[in-house]
């Protein structure tokens, strides 16, 4: 009979064990869809700037040639009480719907609660540009409308184990004054979507 006993306790043991193990986990998941639940990471472009602008005129083919290098400032906000790591990210400039230049954005990370500013480079692909229809009509005007989209894809681990996937982007609308070499309108929205 004594055998049988000591069998009895350490599986009473064991389920309790089990079951507090199992509400811990309970708890952690719990906490991390609400205490902890992960916020989008919110993108701006600060600044953008001409950091070089050429002008030109083919005569044998009747075109006026642009060359455009942008410095945009971006900071990103990880409102997260944990780190954002983010991959494949890019800024793309366009004009009227037609990239015309792009820039790729390193991997990194942003720890919880951190704003990181980050300076890119974006320089006009003039042959693009060229093809575009009203290129010539809008920069022999003197101003020329463009945007800028830029593009995060990363994943934020909460509790070091449930991962939520990031896509946050920030597009601005902004017109380049060619006569000045100035930026002016500027307009930007940012959005992101989370997925489990």
């Amino acid at each position: 009979m004594k055998g049988s006993g000591s069998k009895g306790r350490v599986t009473m043991c064991l389920v309790v064990t089990l079951c507090l193990v199992i509400a811990v986990f309970l708890v952690m998941v719990l906490l991390a869809f609400t205490v902890f639940r992960p916020h989008e990471p919110v993108s701006r472009v600060d600044t953008i700037k001409i950091a070089d602008m050429n002008l030109g005129m083919d005569f044998f083919s009747m075109s006026v040639n642009v060359n455009v290098t942008l410095d945009v400032g971006v900071s990103v906000e990880n409102r997260n009480k944990f780190g954002f790591k983010y991959n494949n990210s890019s800024a793309q400039l366009k004009y009227k719907g037609i990239l015309i230049g792009e820039g790729l954005i390193p991997d990194g990370e942003i720890s919880g609660g951190e704003t990181k500013g980050m300076n890119l480079t974006l320089t006009i692909m003039a042959d693009r540009l060229a093809s575009s229809n009203g290129a010539t009509k809008d920069i022999t005007s003197g101003s020329m409308p463009l945007s800028t989209l830029v593009r995060m894809f990363g994943m934020v681990k909460v509790l070091g184990f449930i991962k939520f996937h990031v896509a946050s982007t920030t597009s601005c609308d902004f017109t380049l004054n060619i006569t000045n070499k100035t930026i002016e309108d500027n307009k930007c929205f940012s959005k992101a979507i989370f997925s489990a």
